[in-house]
């Protein structure tokens, strides 16, 4: 039985984590948590996957036995990992509009999502505020760099890296301009905007 350890590991590691091994085709898991959010959201893994999940502890150290078939398969677009048809628009350097701190650390967290999912998105569209993500950013930027690799492009706008002062700050992605952007959008199947 693989045993996971992710105590201390912030959303949405646990799940990335776990669906992971359930991919590799591990019928029967203990995954270990320290917080009653990462157990519900591993429980709906598990029923989303035809896993059983028996949940034992107490705050701050939760054990999670799932057990199936190992039916878990990769999300729609493909084996593994590839890129989709579809593009996100940045227009800020966090998400949401309540607190910056919380807001940048939800931008890190989506882009480290992605990098991990089965299915990138076919460019990353960056213009005003979002272009501080790249260029400000470090962990952003590794999580970047990791869907570039996956063949995402990261699209970058020149102009607003300029009125930013950031040109020589950017740290992943190809410098661009209006046209290039509103063409990638063009070319995807939808277009997400955070």
């Amino acid at each position: 039985m693989k045993e996971i350890d992710a105590r201390g590991l912030a959303c949405p590691q646990p799940v990335i984590l776990t669906r992971k091994a359930m991919l590799a085709g591990e019928k029967q898991l203990i995954v270990r948590v320290d917080n009653a959010a990462a157990v519900e959201n591993l429980k709906r893994l598990a029923d989303s996957q035809g896993y059983q999940a028996a949940v034992s502890g107490a705050e701050g150290d939760y054990a999670l036995t799932l057990s199936g078939e190992g039916s878990a398969v990769p999300a729609a677009g493909g084996e593994g990992p590839g890129t989709g048809d579809w593009a996100v628009f940045i227009g800020r350097d966090i998400i949401g509009a309540g607190d910056r701190t919380l807001g940048g650390n939800l931008m890190r967290m989506y882009l480290y999502t992605l990098a991990q999912g089965e299915e990138a998105p076919a460019a990353l569209l960056f213009m005003n505020a979002g272009v501080k993500v790249p260029a400000l950013d470090e962990q952003a930027a590794e999580h970047l760099k990791s869907l570039e690799a996956r063949g995402t492009r990261v699209l970058v706008c020149g102009t607003c890296l300029n009125f930013y002062g950031l040109t020589e700050q950017l740290k992943v992605g190809t410098v661009s301009n209006m046209y290039d952007i509103v063409s990638a959008m063009g070319q995807s199947a939808k277009v997400i905007s955070l």
